[in-house]
């Protein structure tokens, strides 16, 4: 159905031109929209008998009375004040606006839950080419899923945020499958690169964050060719946002593309990580640490294992800096100067990051 607003805004846009003053009702007589201060007397217990006749068109009670129909299915009566021809047009073209309108809306709606379907892999294969060709949607075109999440719930002004963004973008689709996150379908030309696809990340992040004072993270997959694959994109997208929460929490972008070693601890099961841990660290946890040293630990991995660069950016003395290291050396059997040992120790802290966050679901 139409929103009451869009009604209101159609009639206000007819009325504003042809001068003529409008109303739109329900078949069981309910007011939904109106250019009019007044309505005929009445007009209730008319416009419920006029529903029942066989009549197209009426004048009565100083209006002209004109049905719209969904498919021979009656939905909405439209009132045109006065009885002249030109009221008539207008009553006729009014009419006419809001039966396009139905069809439109329809064909969103069912455009959206083909797109829901497709996502969700609800249909078959035959299913998915004959009613993408029935909804005039292209089979063969490259496409790339976008997941934006919202912090709350049924957040309606981010979702019509989005769909202005993508409003001149007719072969794009925007939707939900859940209460907290967007989806969008985005059709990607064969010269876009995944830097172009971060570029339009980032373009709905600052558009939320100025228009509608939102925070959201963005997750998307890889590039597909047909639309068959686009259910891929999408859990691809789904993982990544998972992802990203777990090892890069201080980014809002995040692209499946670029989830390096996270997107293969992530699919470890829970018993081999405990076991890593066990096995390296005799049981010890290796963010156990005080604040200071995981720091002294972040930075070194962060300038490539340089004493001298880490010692500079933490303003402390190299011997210093050397002293933690061999702390650490001597509590774990790691040597982060060593380059193996090093890649244990930090695939480890990504290890417990993940399993902290699984055991997080479960509570």
């Amino acid at each position: 159905m139409i929103s009451n607003q869009i009604l209101q805004e159609t009639l206000e846009g007819i009325q504003a031109i042809t001068k003529v003053d409008l109303i739109v009702m329900d078949v069981e007589g309910r007011l939904l929209a109106k250019t009019a201060e007044d309505g005929p007397l009445d007009y209730e217990d008319a416009v419920i008998a006029f529903a029942q006749s066989q009549a197209e068109s009426q004048s009565l009670l100083g209006y002209q009375f004109f049905k719209v129909k969904d498919d021979k299915q009656l939905e909405y009566i439209i009132l045109a004040k006065g009885d002249t021809d030109s009221t008539y047009m207008v009553g006729k073209l009014a009419s006419f606006q809001i039966q396009n309108l139905l069809v439109a809306y329809k064909e969103r709606s069912d455009k959206d839950n083909f797109i829901k379907n497709l996502l969700l892999d609800n249909l078959l294969l035959v299913d998915i080419y004959n009613r993408a060709k029935k909804l005039h949607i292209d089979t063969d075109v490259k496409r790339c899923v976008f997941i934006i999440e919202t912090k709350s719930e049924k957040d309606n002004n981010a979702l019509e945020t989005v769909r202005n963004i993508f409003s001149v973008k007719t072969r794009d689709f925007i939707t939900a499958v859940d209460e907290k996150n967007i989806i969008l379908v985005k059709e990607v030309k064969s010269t876009d690169t995944y830097d172009d696809l971060n570029k339009t990340a980032n373009i709905i992040v600052d558009m939320l964050s100025t228009e509608a004072m939102i925070s959201v993270h963005v997750a998307f997959g890889t590039i597909v060719n047909e639309i068959k694959e686009v259910s891929r994109s999408y859990k691809e997208a789904k993982m990544a946002l998972d992802v990203g929460k777990i090892f890069y929490s201080d980014k809002n972008i995040i692209a499946y593309s670029n989830l390096g070693i996270g997107r293969l601890i992530y699919q470890l099961p829970i018993p081999l990580c405990r076991m890593f841990i066990k096995e390296i660290f005799d049981g010890k946890s290796p963010d156990e640490f005080d604040e200071e040293t995981l720091t002294t630990i972040n930075k070194f991995f962060e300038n490539s294992l340089n004493v001298s660069e880490t010692s500079r950016q933490l303003y402390i003395h190299r011997n210093t800096l050397v002293y933690r290291l061999d702390k650490i050396e001597k509590s774990t059997g790691l040597d982060l100067r060593v380059f193996e040992d090093a890649i244990t120790f930090k695939i480890a802290l990504m290890v417990v990051k993940y399993m902290k966050y699984m055991e997080s679901l479960d509570f």
